[in-house]
This record gives structure tokens, C-alpha cells and sequence, in this order.
């Protein structure tokens, strides 16, 4: 009696068409678990920072950073990324795990756009940041403390929040998913026209595009005054108070195609 020593041609495309049909299953699954992880870790990244921002303001009498509104070499250190410095060591903390690709190295823009994309790396040549910075989340401008004699353009002095320990601190964004290290929504700011178009305006209606990115399957992380963590619908961001006088009832903007299926 003979013995079968192999399986026949048809029986290996049997087992070749099971493997493909249960990768096609479990591929998706698995890119979704990857994602979701990601975001889990970028919430973790916030929780630190949060911490970071807590353990600033209370050797500074509960103010924030200062923030840089000159060109001088030494206003650098009053950005949050140098003046938070003495309080972590890890450069990658800046960066969201799923916005890791930066879209200017070495002061060149690459031309890359996304919601995935990073802001650094940058150049020696630049006056406002350390050279080689990077990273993926941003500050609400509004929070922190300028000087008064900082000329700020169309910002108002008396928008700043300047403080950690104000009042309505669980609405306020402190530090955002962003694809630039800061921004100044106002209730003009308009939402981008595509999903992770690159800011242009520095101007009060393109202040938004700079973290109304869609991240996280319709959201963003955010870390706020009262150092909670949440993700935020995009559209929820024209909800957040993000200055002083911001109105929270202000009118709707007219969202555009891409975010019209997201939820209110």
C-alpha cells in the first residue's frame, strides 16, 4: 500500500486561498488595533505633558510659558519647547505616534501634507527655534504669558489666560494634536478645505487648520487647563474656549466636504 507523501496542486491552492482570504480578514483588524494603540500612546505622551506644564507653572507662581514675539536669538527661550526643556529629556515626547513625518528638514519644505505630518526638523539658521526641534502637538497660544511689552500684532493682551489655575480650566485647550508647534483660533477661524491642508495664513481665520487634522478616525488628543486628556471632534474644536471672550455659540462655519459626515 502506497503512503501520500505531499498534498496534490489542487489542495495547496485550496490552503494558499484560506491563508489570503483570513489575511484580507485580519489585516484591516489589525491596522485598526495599530491605530488605536497609536492614539492610546499619544494620550499617554499628553498625560506627561501635562505633568510637565504642572510642574512649570508651580515654580512660576501658576504662570505659563512666556512665548516668543520677536525675532531675537533670545526669545527662542521663551517658546515652550526650550522653556519646558529642563523638564523632559525624551525629544520624541513631542511627537504624536501617528504624526511622525516632518515636513521641513534642515529649513527645506518637503512638500509633504496630512494628518500624519510633523512640524520640525529645524534649521540652525532659525532665530525662533533650537536647531534639530521637532515634533507633532502644539500649544494654544492664547494660554500663555507675554510680556506687556510685546507688540503681538492683532493678538489682545487681555485674551491671554496666562494662568493653569483659571476658572472653566476643563474646556480650555492647553497642548493639541497639531501640524504646527502653536496656534490662535478665533471665532473667524475657518476650517481647512481639505483633511491635513498645510497652514498658510498666520492671520486669525487660518488659525485652526492648524489642528483641525483628522488623527485619530475624526478626532484629536488634547490635554487641557485642568490637565485632563480627551480626544476632541473636529468639529467640538469650534466649542472649546479657546481665549478669554471665545464664543462658544457663535455661528456654525460651513464645514467643508470632508468634514460634513463627521459628528457634531
Amino acid at each position: 500500500m502506497k503512503t501520500r507523501k505531499g498534498f496534490t496542486l489542487v489542495e495547496l491552492l485550496v490552503v494558499i486561498a484560506i491563508i489570503a482570504l483570513l489575511m484580507s480578514i485580519l489585516m484591516p483588524a489589525l491596522a485598526r488595533v495599530r491605530k488605536q494603540a497609536k492614539a492610546v500612546m499619544c494620550m499617554t505622551n499628553l498625560k506627561q505633558w501635562g505633568s510637565i506644564f504642572e510642574m512649570y507653572a508651580g515654580v512660576n507662581d501658576g504662570y505659563l510659558v512666556e512665548g516668543s514675539y520677536g525675532m531675537k536669538e533670545e526669545d527662542r527661550f521663551k517658546q515652550w519647547m526650550d522653556a519646558l526643556r529642563p523638564y523632559y529629556q525624551e525629544h520624541d515626547l513631542r511627537l504624536c505616534p501617528s504624526a511622525t513625518k516632518p515636513k521641513i528638514v534642515g529649513g527645506e519644505y518637503l512638500g509633504l501634507y496630512g494628518a500624519e505630518i510633523a512640524w520640525g526638523i529645524y534649521p540652525e539658521s532659525c532665530t525662533w527655534w533650537t536647531k534639530g526641534d521637532y515634533g507633532s502637538y502644539g500649544i494654544n497660544g492664547w494660554v500663555m504669558n507675554p510680556s506687556e511689552r510685546d507688540d503681538l500684532g492683532w493678538l489682545p493682551h487681555e485674551e491671554f489666560w496666562r494662568r493653569i489655575d483659571v476658572k472653566s480650566a476643563g474646556n480650555i485647550p492647553l497642548f493639541i494634536d497639531s501640524q504646527h508647534f502653536d496656534t490662535y483660533p478665533t471665532n473667524y477661524s475657518q476650517p481647512p478645505e481639505f483633511d491635513g491642508q498645510p497652514w498658510e495664513s498666520t492671520s486669525s481665520t487660518g488659525q485652526m487648520e492648524r489642528v483641525c487634522l483628522n488623527r485619530h478616525d475624526g478626532y484629536v488628543n488634547c490635554l487641557f487647563m485642568n490637565l485632563s486628556v480627551r480626544k476632541v471632534g473636529l468639529k467640538e474644536l469650534w466649542k472649546l474656549k479657546w481665549h478669554q471672550t471665545f464664543e462658544l455659540n457663535f455661528s456654525e462655519p460651513i464645514w467643508p466636504v470632508w468634514m460634513q459626515g463627521l459628528q457634531d
